[in-house]
């Protein structure tokens, strides 16, 4: 969870980020300027905004007019910290979506109760977003599949190759959870790309691939900005699977702890799942030839951490391919042949 704090008084700044630091699960950022908080909002949603209210250049009630313009930060909660005592101040704060008051000298033991019970309601508040938004991502991904019906299970095998990556490298259990809910939307970009290139039978030419590599940003358009964070996770994902870690990957040409952690992970999922299934264009690759190019590949294509938490889980692998074969293949090999 993220707590922003916005006072022009570093003092005040350390002293909060000191006291609330100590929350579990939270992080803290501090900004001096409601001005550079507004443009950290932009590429940031918090999940609990502290502002001062007497404030240079953007007072805090200017700042929550600002933000509240946002449809992502309708709902994040605001307190607004002052020294003044005015009704009518905290009347304007009010209307322009302010949830709380603290008053200056700030208590140490008030400032932490409220952020824990306004974040644990903020929590709960995501927690709903992420389960109304569960049947959204799962009906567009099977939109994306539909035009693109080759893939077959592809989605359900990735998603799960995902989360056991996830889990193999100490990634909490919700955030492998929402990592495996998101990750079939990987290629929901791909509704914009033409049929002649989408269900093209043979290799693509290099101007249909660029075509084709327009899927990722296509999706990252289509996802971004959620008041969900499910699906502003499928949004990253779409956006950043194809990068290589070795920054010859696109749609941005990222390289190696530059490319989001998620978009590593599904990177080696999602190609690895790839290699080991039929393709109009090839016939599926043996577990062992697509394991050595994981290998072959580790801190070129892949991140080698991520590459070596999927290969230390083979089983599960070899199970879950099993489990959720393509449909075209009633009788497939066994997956270890």
């Amino acid at each position: 969870m993220i707590v922003l704090l916005i006072d022009d008084n570093p003092t005040n700044l350390m002293l909060l980020k000191f006291r609330l630091a100590k929350l579990d699960d939270c992080e803290v950022v501090t900004m001096e300027s409601a001005v550079d908080a507004l443009v950290w909002c932009e590429t940031h949603i918090p999940d609990l905004v502290m502002t001062d209210y007497m404030m240079p250049e953007v007072d805090g009630l200017e700042f929550i007019r600002r933000l509240r313009q946002r449809e992502e930060m309708r709902e994040v909660p605001v307190v607004v910290v002052t020294t003044a005592d005015v009704k009518e101040v905290r009347q304007a704060a009010l209307d322009l979506g302010a949830i709380d008051f603290l008053t200056k000298p700030v208590d140490g033991h008030e400032v932490m109760a409220r952020a824990r019970n306004l974040l644990a309601l903020r929590k709960s508040q995501l927690t709903l977003h992420d389960r109304a938004a569960e049947e959204l991502v799962m009906r567009l991904s099977k939109a994306a599949e539909f035009r693109d019906p080759e893939t077959g299970a592809h989605i359900e095998r990735m998603a799960r190759y995902s989360a056991l990556i996830a889990r193999r490298m100490g990634l909490s259990a919700e955030h492998a959870e929402r990592l495996e809910l998101a990750a079939p939307m990987h290629d929901v970009g791909k509704v914009g790309i033409p049929d002649m290139i989408l269900l093209k039978p043979d290799r693509l030419t290099p101007s249909e691939f660029m075509i084709m590599k327009q899927h990722s940003l296509f999706g990252w358009e289509i996802l971004k900005d959620s008041s969900s964070r499910l699906v502003r996770l499928a949004a990253v994902i779409a956006r950043s699977h194809h990068e290589k870690f070795d920054g010859t990957g696109y749609p941005e040409g990222l390289k190696g702890e530059a490319i989001p952690l998620e978009g590593r992970i599904v990177a080696v999922a999602d190609v690895y799942d790839a290699l080991t299934s039929t393709r109009p264009y090839k016939q599926p690759w043996s577990v062992e030839q697509a394991t050595d190019f994981l290998k072959e590949q580790a801190g070129k294509h892949f991140d080698p951490t991520c590459v070596d938490a999927f290969l230390c889980e083979m089983d599960t692998v070899s199970a879950i391919m099993a489990e959720f074969r393509d449909h075209s293949d009633p009788n497939p090999p066994h997956p270890l042949n």
